[in-house]
């Protein structure tokens, strides 16, 4: 019988060690080649959180001026704009398809600056404005000067979607949606009392307090108002959408932040979507929109410190108003510089947060 020698048994162990260890170094490089090739395969793959912002205008907006019921009308609104929205991102859809939604509702509701509820120019008409923003691949569609469009943000995603263009106005825009199956409508359909009177107060404010709207003694909410919503989908893409009536005795043509992108709305996956509201014309000269993902992206601000910077820019301007926005992990941020502003989110669990004042 022959009888292993002490040293070998030493040097077999040691040969076996070796072998085994060398195999699951092997193993784990081709575990960790294959898992890289599946994440190169799907870089896409649907995120764990997804939400929903909007917004409905801010402004001078008291509680001590506002009674109950309007107050729950109010809030009425953005809860139903909030779960046309919210119900889309929950099956799985689209940010584009749930900001579409809800701006839609608040663009049917006669209590926000949008839509139905568009204030009137200077020569007693409504012009509407609306844009969309898809941040996944940087396209957009915006429409401006509209009078007889229903729901004026359906008719930017058309101008995305179809048109070739990113902007179009006046009969241009009108003529293209007739071409394409939009509803439109008589002028008649956006008249409301409460429009028509802040009309006649900001022109008779107009002949007491001489040129210049800051000069006027009225509020911000009879002058101007703005709607929108922010999205991510649970496939991690970002949206944005606005609408508005513009400003109460603006000049006929006069075209505002809302439908220009990079100002009043803006949408990029790498950072955010944002839809502000405000005095559109300094939000334009402060590229809103751009300069908070730009803050983002370039210098690595997180979107709340971002969009507050943003933001005072726009009041050393002489500015007012505010934002909503979401980044691509789902934060939110919604500053605002007046005393109130109509907003509310909703989170993956379902829970609609609505609030107004300061």
């Amino acid at each position: 019988m022959k009888i292993f020698h002490p040293l070998n048994c030493f040097f077999a162990a040691v040969l076996f060690s070796a072998g085994a260890w060398a195999l699951a170094q092997e193993h784990a490089k081709s575990a960790s080649a294959s898992n890289q090739q599946r994440s190169e395969d799907q870089p896409n793959m649907p995120a764990e959180d997804f939400g929903l912002v909007v917004h409905g205008g801010a402004g001078t907006i008291e509680r001590s001026k506002m009674t109950p019921e309007r107050e729950h009308e109010y809030r009425s609104g953005i809860e139903r704009a909030l779960a046309a929205g919210y119900e889309i991102l929950k099956r799985g859809g689209s940010s584009l398809d749930a900001t579409d939604a809800a701006v839609r509702a608040l663009e049917d509701d006669p209590h926000f600056n949008a839509g139905k509820g568009a204030v009137f120019t200077n020569v007693g008409t409504n012009e509407l404005d609306a844009a969309v923003m898809d941040g996944k691949t940087f396209k957009a569609g915006a429409v401006a000067c509209l009078k007889h469009i229903k729901n004026p943000v359906s008719l930017a995603r058309l101008v995305m979607e179809k048109s070739g263009h990113v902007m179009m106005d006046g009969e241009g825009a009108e003529a293209f949606a007739k071409e394409n199956g939009i509803e439109i409508v008589d002028q008649k359909y956006f008249y409301t009392k409460e429009r028509w009177d802040a009309l006649e107060k900001v022109k008779a404010a107009e002949k007491r307090g001489g040129p210049g709207e800051k000069r006027f003694i009225i509020s911000d909410q009879d002058r101007h108002g703005t709607v929108g919503a922010v999205a991510l989908d649970q496939h991690g893409d970002l949206a944005a959408a606005t609408s508005t009536g513009g400003t109460t005795n603006k000049r006929a043509g006069r075209v505002g932040d809302s439908p220009v992108i990079g100002a009043g709305t803006y949408a990029n996956n790498a950072t955010c979507a944002i839809s502000a509201t405000g005095d559109g014309e300094y939000f334009i000269r402060a590229t809103v929109g751009h300069d908070i993902s730009a803050l983002m992206e370039y210098r690595g601000m997180s979107l709340k410190e971002a969009a507050q910077t943003v933001l005072d820019k726009v009041a050393k301007l002489g500015g007012t108003g505010g934002l909503i926005a979401i980044d691509r992990r789902g934060n939110i941020a919604l500053p605002f510089n007046t005393s109130g502003m109509y907003r509310g989110y909703a989170d993956p669990s379902g829970k609609f947060v609505i609030e107004i004042y300061k």
